[in-house]
């Protein structure tokens, strides 16, 4: 009886659909998905979602980036090199490089939800393995898996929360995840300040490890995401998505949730049918074969929504696009792994040496010395200085702030100029670091490099206008991807190079920055496109 209520209410839904557009008026309670959206109202389901959002977009960051605090404290519990230390720095983002089409494939076949809650409950898993490693490779393959499973839910967050959302307050929704990010940002560096510098220990001798708080502190990173696969548990499936693939009555059963969370009572909502927008229908044969050969049709998909972004309307803008995104997270993502260890030596030198003046390559050319001596011993390292922890606090602050301004501004001063406004000011100020020899001064300038990251939203919001609708999701995905690739190349350049070369590590990523900033003005503005309604409806 439920198939054939389902098949029913789609040969409603198509009638009604012909209806619309031969002129006539609609039965009552029948009524386009759209239209319906807007009437669950915004309340209580919606401030939730947010919440959700923006915790699992920062659960990304913390599962990536607190690798950074970790290194200067493991050393000796792993005997790490600095390439070691590049290469786990790198190698969460290199799993999210393997996994983020496959997640994206998934949820574009299976579901959001059926994608996002599994995924983050497997990264916290892995998490917590994770923080048993008794060898250096043990924790590169975990982490590796754990940046696999991460991918899942920063991949799909976005399209999931907008698909809840309408037009007029998609953008607001966005912008209150982006805050809930921010503060998840802010809160890193006070998380390893509460937990690394403790001195306890426990050890477990099975395993042949001494528990410390580093290892207890990548636990405590991935509890925003276990916490997130749990509270998903009591949230539907996007509705847009129920209905692209001809799931209506499930789609209604959604909405009409939505209407009791944030109204308390759907007595008065009134809907008997959905009349699907254009771009969201899908063809059912190819929805069957999507799902029934996964292999074959994720390569054809891939292969299909690539192609068009290399050829030749689109090839330059993609190029170009990708060029700038590798570098602006060769420095923000690879070369900020680092920062916890320069920013500490930074705050060392100071310590012992107040009134010195040195150059920051000095400082961290000494500070290598110091760890790793000539008898092929390490000088191990039980804690990190307080004032590591505040100037990373400080760049988070910046950070947030740098977001607010931009909002504000975007519209009256352009995409492009404020991209290369940010790409050039903040890489002269990491030339700058390197050059000048007042410690408390440079390390400032330093902690100013790492800003060129608020282009990335920029550049993203520019990706979205130039491509037609059918391709935006390929391009901002092709363009991450080339994105965190740079996040693993600058890791592992910074590793190679810091020891002996510290000052090329600077001046190949500065230098890039600004080439980028002049390269941002050979991207086109906003384009018309023509094939947009038609690509949106050949299904």
């Amino acid at each position: 009886m439920a198939g054939e209520d389902q098949d029913l209410l789609e040969n409603t839904v198509k009638v009604k659909l012909l209806t619309i557009q031969n002129g006539q008026k609609p039965e009552k309670g029948v009524i386009p998905f759209s239209e319906a959206l807007e009437k669950t109202k915004f309340g209580k389901f919606n401030y939730f979602l947010i919440i959700i959002a923006g915790l699992v977009l920062a659960n990304v960051l913390l599962e990536t980036a607190s690798i950074g605090f970790i290194l200067p404290i493991s050393q000796c519990d792993l005997k790490l090199t600095n390439q070691d230390k590049g290469i786990l720095s790198a190698i969460g983002f290199a799993g999210i490089i393997l996994s983020s089409h496959l997640w994206g494939f998934l949820a574009d076949t299976k579901g959001r939800r059926k994608v996002i809650l599994p995924t983050l409950l497997m990264a916290f898993v892995f998490t917590v393995l994770s923080s048993f490693s008794h060898t250096f490779w043990v924790l590169v393959l975990l982490r590796l898996v754990n940046g696999f499973f991460v991918s899942g839910g920063s991949a799909t967050i976005y399209a999931y929360l907008g698909e809840f959302h309408t037009d007029r307050s998609r953008a607001r929704a966005m912008m209150g995840s982006s805050f809930i990010f921010a503060l998840g940002a802010m809160i890193l560096p006070l998380i390893a300040w509460l937990i690394i510098n403790q001195s306890w220990t426990l050890p477990i001798s099975f395993l042949g490890i001494t528990y410390k708080p580093w290892r207890f502190f990548m636990i405590v990173c991935g509890i925003p995401g276990f916490l997130c696969g749990l509270f998903l548990i009591f949230l539907p499936e996007s509705p847009k998505f129920l209905l692209s693939v001809g799931k209506d009555k499930e789609a209604i059963d959604v909405l009409k949730r939505m209407y009791r969370w944030n109204v308390g009572d759907d007595t008065e909502f009134e809907l008997n049918g959905l009349i699907p927008e254009k771009d969201t229908t899908i063809r059912k044969d190819e929805a069957t074969d999507k799902q029934s050969n996964i292999v074959t049709a994720f390569l054809k998909t891939m292969w299909a929504q690539t192609v068009p972004l290399f050829e030749k309307k689109y090839c330059r803008i993609t190029v170009i696009i990708c060029t700038i995104q590798f570098w602006m997270y060769v420095t923000t993502n690879g070369m900020y792994m680092w920062f916890p260890h320069i920013a500490n030596s930074m705050v060392e030198f100071m310590k012992e040496h107040p009134g010195n003046r040195t150059l920051i390559c000095e400082v961290v050319y000494a500070k290598h010395a110091s760890i790793y001596k000539e008898d092929g011993t390490i000088n191990c390292q039980s804690s990190l200085e307080d004032n590591t922890f505040m100037y990373s606090l400080v760049m988070e602050i910046l950070y947030a702030t740098g977001f607010a301004v931009i909002g504000v501004i975007i519209n009256k001063v352009g995409k492009i100029p404020i991209l290369f406004v940010v790409l050039v000011f903040f890489a002269s100020c990491g030339i700058a670091s390197i050059h000048v020899d007042n410690p408390s001064i440079s390390v400032y300038l330093y902690v100013l490099l790492f800003l060129a990251g608020v282009g990335i939203n920029v550049l993203g919001a520019a990706t979205v206008e130039l491509y037609p609708t059918h391709l935006r999701s390929m391009a901002i995905c092709i363009s991450l991807m080339f994105g965190r690739l740079g996040s693993v190349v600058g890791a592992n350049i910074v590793g190679l190079l810091l020891a002996k070369n510290c000052e090329s590590t600077f001046y190949i990523s500065t230098t890039a920055l600004i080439l980028c900033g002049f390269l941002a003005f050979l991207i086109p503005k906003e384009q018309k496109q023509k094939g947009d309604e038609e690509a949106g409806l050949e299904d």
